[in-house]
């Protein structure tokens, strides 16, 4: 498995180690999962932003989605 190494002040070493503690992980499982979740964040926004700039999309109101499910 490939390795990679990072350079930390003690102060933000100090913070990852209480991070992963309280998350019940290691330094090395906590920075990745960190890493991981700030990649999804982008990519979920990239997405809406698409989503948002098409100008053929059609939006309902919460009232108009309870009719059509026949929620009213």
């Amino acid at each position: 498995m490939p390795h990679i190494s990072l350079r930390v002040s003690e102060n933000e070493k100090l913070w990852m180690e209480s991070y992963a503690r309280l998350h019940g992980l290691n330094i090395s499982e906590a920075i990745k999962a960190a890493f991981i979740e700030k990649l999804e964040d982008e990519y979920d926004l990239k997405v809406i932003e698409e989503y948002e700039a098409d100008p053929d999309k059609t939006m309902y109101s919460l009232e108009e989605v309870g009719k059509l499910l026949g929620i009213e």
